[in-house]
């Protein structure tokens, strides 16, 4: 049997094919111009330095230019709320943290954005172990010597941060707790000049990001003493880990990709599609070996996940230390 189409119908089907094309043909061209990453802190951290190389080869894949833009500011809450409110197509994306996504939603009194119903996930990237150093005159060469130290002498001595709230902060804090001791926490406006008052002996103690402090322990200008994963390093095999000591001691600075809420799900799996790429990447694997970052890839659910379950890692040691942000 011949159906016949009046003229109305007739057009109402070619419309609707050619919107199907067109959003078919939207998908599979995405990207058509350059992306930009957002690093919501200054350039040359481990943060930025882990997103230019991504962006280098997720550039190659997503066959468009991946520019990084550095937007330093409020601990990283300046950058990450800027992706949140940008247009949600996929050519706006975030280099998140544990910062911007656990940390400092948990302390900030007035939120700029919320970490989950703001973001798409796109992938987990890399784990980036942070470090326990002290100054070389301080008289211990292990975290057990450091642990006697610090309970035979209870306040006498203190350790450097990056700033309150910061992870390296909250590493030192959980530290103290689970190792029994105690330390007078001196905050600084980043970890340069915290590692600069290391180095000249003004605090003897600090927790880094291993990447920003591998080149002070190799020129033994620092010592290290432990690793804060429950993995030693791959580029610091001589360095144990904390949990060698302090049993089930553990944290990590974390990246992850993120895009606004909203975007298109066939932009985001693009997206992620081009981030698993870059990090099978034998030469992007060489270089994050080189920052003793451990790879990992996700899938946009899983990086979900993760930030639940950070959320909720460290939700009770913000409370404890009773850190707010304004």
């Amino acid at each position: 049997m011949k159906m016949k189409l009046n003229r109305r119908s007739a057009l109402g089907l070619a419309l609707s094919c050619g919107m199907a094309w067109a959003t078919s043909g939207w998908a599979q061209t995405y990207p058509e111009r350059t992306v930009t990453l957002v690093v919501p802190f200054a350039a040359g951290g481990s943060t930025d330095l882990v997103a230019r190389v991504l962006a280098a080869s997720m550039s190659k894949d997503l066959g468009q230019q991946v520019i990084v833009e550095n937007v330093a500011g409020a601990g990283g809450n300046l950058g990450a709320g800027q992706v949140a409110r940008a247009e949600p197509d996929g050519y706006t994306i975030l280099m998140g943290t544990v910062a911007t996504h656990a940390l400092n939603p948990l302390m900030l009194k007035t939120k700029p954005y919320d970490p989950q119903k703001d973001f798409a996930p796109v992938s987990l990237l890399v784990l980036v172990p942070n470090v326990l150093m002290v100054n070389p005159e301080l008289p211990v060469n292990s975290v057990q010597e450091l642990v006697d130290l610090l309970k035979a002498n209870p306040d006498k001595y203190s350790y450097a941060s990056s700033g309150n709230g910061t992870p390296l902060h909250l590493s030192g804090e959980l530290f103290k707790s689970m190792a029994g001791v105690e330390m007078q926490h001196i905050p600084y406006k980043g970890a340069g000049p915290a590692l600069n008052d290391v180095i000249g002996n003004q605090v003897p103690i600090m927790f880094d990001n291993l990447p920003s402090s591998s080149s002070h322990i190799k020129a033994k200008t620092l010592k290290g003493l432990g690793v804060t994963t429950k993995e030693r390093a791959s580029s610091f095999k001589e360095l144990p880990s904390i949990d060698e000591t302090v049993k089930g001691y553990e944290t990590y600075t974390w990246n992850a990709l993120f895009a606004p809420a909203g975007t298109p799900p066939e932009n985001v799996a693009r997206l992620n599609k081009a981030a698993l790429a870059a990090l099978s990447d034998p030469d992007v694997k060489a270089r994050m070996g080189e920052f003793s970052a451990t790879i990992v890839g996700s899938t946009p659910e899983e990086l979900g996940k993760h930030v639940q379950a950070e959320m909720a890692k460290w939700e009770p040691i913000v409370k404890s230390v009773g850190v707010t942000l304004d």
